[in-house]
């Protein structure tokens, strides 16, 4: 950013009640700021203008124009300064503090546990017993079997678990995990995850062992570097994008939780970003050579690598109401239709039907904001035609931002 010209970076916007009064709220899915930042929404036409293409006399030119109205100098040069304090403009102060943060997150050896303390417990033995009461009933299935006491039914091969917060979606995780802890005979774990924050990349790879507290989450580096030559292409471009992104480290914790001191088990972190680019371009994801070497690399790798591998989505489904963008809060009647039209969705993913998955998303443009499509879309693709079971399809039912998730046992 020049003085002249301000640019807003790449940040999350949204309506939120703020002191009896609506307002903007900016946040940064990135991560390079705590700050939540709020913005009177009359100030939102010179907001819009900070594009990197205008310039302050620009946008004061442009709102007089518009509205009739002088924004004066000092005022747009005040709303540079506030967002510019707490990262939310591109410009030589953030590209410092971008640089030190990536930096330190790439030189690290291990993933630092980004959520502990916030979405989930920092202190092993609370998050232990929170992760218990997920399985209790009525809400939960039921505790896990062990020693072999599992009813029925073959060895999991994957699962499609949540990525929304445990204190919102607790038990859906147990609905999804407990076969998986029951029947899944796996020493490895291919992790598909949403990246919020959007990537260049269409998948991102990292080496760094996951840290939780419950103990460290081992990465299969030999696999990782294995599915990199066999992918033929650099898969981490966008390592980066690990560093605070939460879908994936929900699921290595809750393997922890699973499978640590019970059993050596080990993930591949698979950041995902491509499937609502194909939506936007007109095509569908296996058009993009790079999602077909990568995926099949996959199924590659695992085939050569003698280990007994089983995959995970960390995906939730619908993102509906004001808070996504959507002109109304949301009425029960909506909140009917969108289960009606998740579980038409899920019809195809039970079926282990990628490309009928994503086409049912496509038809309505993706109305319904599906934020696990890419990692969904991958999980089906690796699956090949292996068919699931709906275990569990919940809504987190705030009217200004309805989350619907959805657990499935392939």
């Amino acid at each position: 950013m020049s003085d002249e010209y301000p640019k807003l970076r790449a940040v999350e916007a949204f309506p939120v009640d703020h002191d009896g009064a609506s307002v903007l709220a900016l946040r940064d899915p990135a991560g390079y700021t705590s700050s939540v930042l709020m913005v009177p929404f009359g100030l939102l036409p010179v907001l819009k203008l900070f594009d990197g293409q205008h310039s302050i006399v620009d946008i004061q030119a442009a709102i007089m124009r518009a509205h009739g109205e002088m924004v004066f100098r000092h005022t747009i040069e005040e709303m540079i300064g506030t967002l510019d304090e707490h990262g939310f403009m591109e410009s030589p102060d953030f590209a410092e503090r971008r640089a030190s943060i990536d930096q330190a997150f790439l030189a690290s050896p291990t993933r630092p546990a980004a959520h502990a303390g916030g979405a989930y417990p920092g202190d092993a033995d609370e998050l232990r017993e929170t992760f218990d009461r997920f399985f209790e009933q009525p809400a939960g299935p039921g505790p896990i079997a062990r020693d072999g006491q599992a009813n029925g039914g073959g060895d999991v091969s994957g699962v499609i678990a949540p990525h929304i917060d445990f204190h919102r979606g607790g038990p859906a995780y147990a609905w999804a995990y407990r076969e998986m802890a029951e029947r899944c005979p796996a020493d490895l774990f291919v992790v598909f995850g949403t990246s919020h924050a959007g990537m260049p990349a269409p998948f991102a790879l990292t080496r760094k062992d996951w840290e939780t507290p419950l103990g460290a989450v081992r990465v299969d580096r030999s696999f990782v570097d294995s599915l990199e030559t066999r992918c033929g292409a650099s898969c981490f471009a966008s390592e980066i994008a690990h560093r605070t992104e939460h879908s994936i480290e929900f699921q290595a914790v809750f393997l922890q939780y699973l499978y640590g001191g019970r059993r050596d088990f080990a993930i591949v972190p698979v950041l995902t970003s491509f499937a609502h680019e194909a939506l936007m371009g007109g095509r569908p994801p296996a058009a993009d050579p790079r999602v077909r070497s990568f995926l099949d690399a996959v199924t590659g790798t695992a085939e050569a690598s003698g280990r007994r591998v089983a995959y995970v989505a960390g995906a939730d489904l619908a993102h509906v109401g004001p808070r996504f963008g959507d002109p109304a809060p949301i009425s029960p009647e909506h909140l009917a239709r969108v289960e009606r039209e998740d579980r038409e969705m899920l019809s195809a993913v039970e079926g282990g039907d990628a490309e009928g998955f994503f086409a049912s998303v496509a038809r309505d443009g993706d109305r319904r904001r599906i934020c696990g499509l890419s990692p969904i879309y991958a999980l089906l693709r690796v699956l090949n035609g292996r068919r699931g079971e709906l275990r569990h399809y919940g809504q987190w039912p705030d009217p200004q931002a309805v989350v619907t998730y959805a657990s499935v046992v392939f």
